[in-house]
């Protein structure tokens, strides 16, 4: 209740009108390929993501935009308020992600119990979705998720993210790959002794440890139920 109160009175008209216009864009533009009923369960996987940013942030006091969406490129909130730490910046960025992966595996149970290939579909992307987003490098949501340990494991996701490239390329993924780039670069040329990267990036171990667990855990459901759901669709089998 105290983050449904949180949201309306975050939320005021014009931003909830800003907001369910860009939707209804993006569901849409992808009705016109997908079927309007996968694009609205696709379109509300997205806002679940997004929200879940908007409450963790509204969480740590910063004051932040509505969800803004672009077809075919997704959505985004913006922050007028930068965090002031690293552990801030992890704990608004894993928000998204794991509130999309229960709102996924909602819909996955949807899919069983309802005997249904095109909720299972919606469940599907939502699953690809967040682990797509847990990749880590920034601006991805595992970007800054991970920094908290360190920015140069960006470093690590940026080949990830050529090989996602090369292996299904897109717009919106070489938009990503470009926006990567100039963080990659900061991974090189970080230096954790430099007076600022030690007041931002200066945690306890326990902290560090606990987002590591955190977000390996998460990956590791993520990736496991993005296989598991691409072979029952793939398969054609019924449900069981």
């Amino acid at each position: 209740m105290k983050l449904l109160l949180l949201l309306f009175t975050g939320l005021k008209f014009g931003k909830l009108l800003s907001t369910g216009g860009t939707m209804l864009l993006s569901v849409v533009a992808y009705a016109w390929i997908f079927g309007w009923w996968y694009a609205v369960g696709f379109v509300g996987l997205l806002f679940v993501h997004e929200m879940g940013h908007y409450v963790a942030a509204r969480q740590r006091g910063l004051a932040v935009g509505a969800p803004t969406f672009i077809p075919f490129l997704g959505a985004w909130i913006t922050m007028k308020d930068m965090p002031a730490d690293v552990e801030t910046e992890a704990h608004v960025a894993i928000a998204g992600p794991f509130l999309g992966a229960l709102a996924a595996f909602g819909v996955y149970f949807w899919a069983l119990q309802a005997d249904s290939r095109l909720l299972l579909a919606v469940a599907y992307s939502g699953f690809f979705l967040n682990l797509f987003n847990l990749l880590p490098v920034s601006p991805l949501d595992g970007g800054r998720i991970t920094a908290i340990i360190s920015p140069r494991i960006w470093l690590l996701g940026a080949p990830l993210m050529v090989a996602l490239l090369f292996y299904r390329p897109s717009p919106a993924l070489f938009i990503v790959a470009l926006l990567a780039a100039p963080q990659v670069v900061k991974a090189w040329n970080y230096d954790p002794n430099a007076e600022e990267n030690r007041a931002y990036y200066d945690v306890p171990g326990k902290v560090r440890v606990e987002y590591g667990v955190i977000y390996l855990g998460l990956t590791a459901v993520l990736a496991i139920m993005t296989y598991s759901v691409h072979e029952m669709l793939s398969s054609g089998r019924p449900f069981s």
